[in-house]
């Protein structure tokens, strides 16, 4: 049986001595130049240049290279392990410079280390947001500290992927379905820098991987329908936007099933989110992708546009304006029957709006040649829609600026179809004065029951 362990008075522990509950930290040696990743000792030790060493050693040391540039240091600590975060940016920097040019190194060895070496970079859980208030569009994002080493990295999996020798048959052993749905994760960076990057890997993967193509847009999927109907809190939408505005114009034809339920289902619903201002343009340009690949998707989209259309935000009006009118540009007379009923009730609506922007916004239709022809075509069916607004707002309007546009419209309008013009002034006019009549007879009938009833008031304040 062993004896107790006894504690020498000397490590008696003083609760009113500071230094006693101070835990005594060891100085990582830096003499020795060996790091731990993941429990396995890796030696810093400089190692030669690539240019330095013959054919032969080439591929091993640029996979120990790459071993080496598996150590991940603190950069929140600016102080610390300097010339170890230098000697890891100057050897990044030769492995950008050599996986371009260099021949014979891309053995099917090197593959598993390269994708060890970005992982361990890479991937990690992003900080959250400094405020839970954060607003993309008026605040600061927090920038990512070890950006020195990060950026290197992620130049170096590019031109990795886009080597002569690089071998999507052996790498997609090792860029499979999980590396990717992390890939995705880092689109919640704060930081744009990394966003813009992570870009350019995602649509290189998209493009080398066949086999990837379908679980990418799915995961895609599935970010965005998270976005719009739980969290409304993602910083990298405009950039996945981007990465599918190209794979949307590469789509065979006729569409999947799976593609048009697609642009119904997730990208028309994007347009609800608060923060649509961010991504806008890139929402609008996959939109009018779609529309070029299949006319006979014009309808949907414009009655989802409509139903989505904004009530009380006049910044989100002009944007479905402007992105209505990209729409239209693309858009075949034979669509632009189906649609233009409902479509200038809209209209209609934004050039009454009390707001100029959103009025100026709709009159400059008129400005668009193409826009006018598909008007002229269809004049019938469109002025009297257009015309009691257009009118009234002539007459009415607080703004210089919009009067002067309506005058050029209802002077198009008039050159369009003059005996509909006329017509429809005359009805007007008709309409007005018999509006005004009743509102005249209303104000007599009330002035009548108010008379009654002071009269009916003081017989009954004289009866005993």
């Amino acid at each position: 049986m062993s004896s107790p362990t006894v504690t020498s008075p000397v490590e008696k522990v003083d609760g009113f001595s500071r230094k006693s509950v101070r835990k005594s930290k060891q100085k990582r040696s830096h003499s020795s130049l060996q790091y731990k990743v993941q429990g396995k000792t890796v030696d810093l030790n400089p190692l030669p240049l690539m240019k330095d060493v013959s054919t032969t050693e080439k591929a091993l040391l640029f996979q120990k290279k790459l071993h080496q540039c598996c150590v991940v240091f603190d950069f929140m600590d600016s102080l610390s392990d300097l010339k170890m975060k230098e000697y890891k940016r100057s050897t990044l920097s030769e492995l950008v410079d050599y996986v371009a040019v260099g021949r014979g190194i891309l053995t099917e060895q090197t593959y598993p280390e390269v994708v060890k070496m970005v992982s361990f970079n890479i991937f990690r859980t992003l900080p959250p947001s400094e405020s839970s208030e954060f607003d993309p569009e008026e605040d600061e994002p927090v920038l990512e500290a070890a950006w020195p080493h990060l950026q290197l990295v992620y130049e170096f999996f590019i031109r990795f992927l886009e080597s002569q020798e690089f071998q999507p048959s052996i790498a997609k052993k090792y860029v499979d379905q999980k590396f990717v749905l992390q890939l995705l994760e880092l689109f919640n960076s704060e930081d744009p820098r990394e966003r813009d990057y992570l870009k350019t890997v995602l649509h290189r993967i998209y493009g080398k991987f066949l086999g990837l193509r379908a679980f990418i847009r799915k995961q895609i999927n599935n970010i965005f329908l998270q976005f719009v109907y739980e969290t409304e809190r993602f910083n990298g939408v405009a950039e996945l936007l981007e990465i599918l505005g190209s794979i949307i114009n590469g789509f065979a034809l006729p569409l999947k099933a799976e593609h048009k339920q697609f642009l119904i289902k997730v990208l028309l619903p994007l347009h609800t989110v608060r923060s649509l201002s961010l991504f806008h343009a890139q929402l609008a340009y996959c939109v009018v992708q779609f529309l070029e690949k299949d006319p006979t998707l014009t309808e949907p989209v414009i009655r989802g546009l409509l139903k989505f259309w904004p009530k009380t935000c006049s910044q989100k009006e002009v944007m479905f304006l402007g992105e209505l009118e990209e729409i239209l540009d693309v858009m075949e007379p034979v669509q632009f029957v189906k649609i233009q009923d409902p479509l200038f009730k809209q209209i209609s609506r934004c050039v009454s709006s009390p707001h100029f922007q959103v009025a100026e916004r709709a009159l400059y239709y008129w400005n668009n040649e193409y826009i006018m022809s598909l008007i002229e075509e269809n004049s019938a069916v469109i002025l009297p829609i257009m015309f009691p607004s257009l009118y009234r707002i002539s007459k009415e309007h607080w703004n210089p600026a919009i009067v002067a546009l309506v005058y050029n419209v209802l002077k198009a309008f008039m050159e369009m179809n003059s005996p509909l013009f006329d017509e429809l002034t005359a009805t007007y006019k008709s309409d007005r004065q018999k509006e005004k009549k009743k509102e005249k007879e209303r104000e007599e009938l009330w002035k009548k029951l108010r008379a009654l009833e002071i009269r009916k008031g003081a017989i009954t304040g004289m009866s005993p």
